[in-house]
């Protein structure tokens, strides 16, 4: 019996960390493989993962087949929007029930970005919580409250429950960029105002004007969710209807960036514009907002001004997003609420009031309901609940070749 415990100490003691699992020259591990709203990735047990940051990170880069722009050794799509990873762990504060912390995954960089937060891979948080034994289930609608580690605040999932525990997936619920329907899961954000612990306006201004590489622009700069930089499509000479199916050459992609680094650097995120991009990729966020016009959709339907209160358009990891990321969705329903933001400003009246924001986006139409309100002293977050939809598409183990730990 002492010798058996000898060998497997040893053989773990090989093991690059302690929850590998070798098979011949490759590592395994857990692993749920999930589409939540607009986005995928992989779903990982923070037990089964390295307690070493580096060797973390190498790991998620080996999983997801990354640096390589098709991403052809591993799980990644090739975009930022399926290239995310959701790392879940038991609770770090009483009043939740698990910790979740979001990683960007770079396509072309050996990197993993942990700033921000991923409205859209959140929405698979509470069925795998429920599902992996983390939450107990409750028949109907169970509530899953997250906290959130990259901002320190706390989300409510409501998630439809079938008998048995396990969570539901068909229904009526659809989200635009999503193919065909599904349970509705519902996302309080409330709590996730003023995630730079400087309130909803972290400059103190709604609206402002900055200097940056292409001259001076006017911005709103809103923190919830994610803190996200609004300008008019116009500082890049575009429409609102025009990303992403507008041609995104070298000279326009460098001046967006140029404003989302000058946002950056007025933030204090970086000492410089030109250094947002190796430092803080992910956060701030820019989005273009406009007036309501008709469009068509990157599907090509015809969608009609009537549909929406405004047209709204934004960046991933230095492309156009495909759809709307879910924070920045949060945080466009807190700006709406604020008067004096260019969202202020361009929604319609009836939707500024506090209730529901309809955004216009590539792939259609997003609604959410916010609301904002005024203490006295700061405005305050007090309602952002967004519907998604989420999927469990595999479970199992994922593979990493060893030689990417030698």
């Amino acid at each position: 019996m002492e010798l058996n415990i000898d060998i497997q100490s040893r053989a773990e003691a090989s093991l690059p960390w302690p929850g590998a699992r070798r098979r011949g020259d490759q590592y395994g591990m857990r692993c749920v493989f999930m589409r939540a709203g607009t986005s995928r990735g992989a779903f990982l047990r923070e037990e089964d993962l390295p307690k070493d940051p580096a060797l973390r990170e190498k790991l998620i880069l080996a999983i997801y087949g990354s640096p390589d722009f098709r991403q052809i050794d591993g799980l990644g799509g090739a975009t930022s929007l399926t290239s995310k990873v959701a790392i879940i762990g038991p609770p770090s504060r009483p009043d939740a029930d698990v910790d979740y912390t979001f990683g960007q995954v770079r396509v072309n960089e050996a990197r993993v970005d942990f700033r921000g937060n991923c409205g859209n891979i959140s929405a698979g948080i509470g069925p795998f919580a429920i599902e992996e034994g983390f939450v107990d289930a409750v028949e109907g609608i169970t509530k899953v409250r997250i906290h959130l580690t990259n901002s320190r605040a706390l989300l409510v999932a409501e998630v439809p429950v079938l008998k048995g525990g396990v969570c539901q997936v068909v229904g009526d619920a659809v989200v635009a960029g999503v193919p065909g329907s599904g349970a509705p899961i519902i996302l309080d954000w409330a709590d996730v105002g003023g995630t730079l612990g400087r309130g909803l306006l972290p400059t103190g201004r709604p609206r402002e004007t900055i200097e940056t590489a292409i001259g001076t622009v006017e911005v709103s700069i809103v923190d919830a969710g994610n803190v996200t930089a609004f300008v008019r499509p116009s500082v890049f000479g575009l429409t609102g209807a025009q990303l992403p199916a507008h041609r995104m050459d070298a000279s326009l992609l460098e001046r967006i960036e140029a404003v989302r680094g000058a946002v950056a650097e007025r933030l204090e995120m970086v000492d410089s514009a030109a250094n947002a991009d190796a430092v803080t990729p992910t956060i701030p966020k820019l989005y273009i907002v406009d007036p309501p016009v008709d469009y068509h959709d990157s599907n090509g339907r015809l969608v009609h001004a009537e549909a929406m209160d405004l047209l709204g358009r934004g960046m991933s990891m230095g492309t156009p997003h495909q759809a709307y990321a879910g924070t920045a969705a949060v945080c466009t329903g807190a700006a709406a609420g604020i008067p004096g933001t260019l969202v202020n400003e361009i929604a319609r009246a009836d939707c500024v009031q506090g209730g529901r924001l309809r955004i216009g986006h590539p792939t259609g139409i997003l609604e959410m309901d916010a609301k904002v309100e005024f203490d006295g002293k700061a405005f305050r977050l007090v309602r952002s609940a967004v519907m998604r939809t989420a999927r469990r598409i595999m479970d199992g183990t994922v593979y990493v070749s060893s030689r990417h730990f030698d």
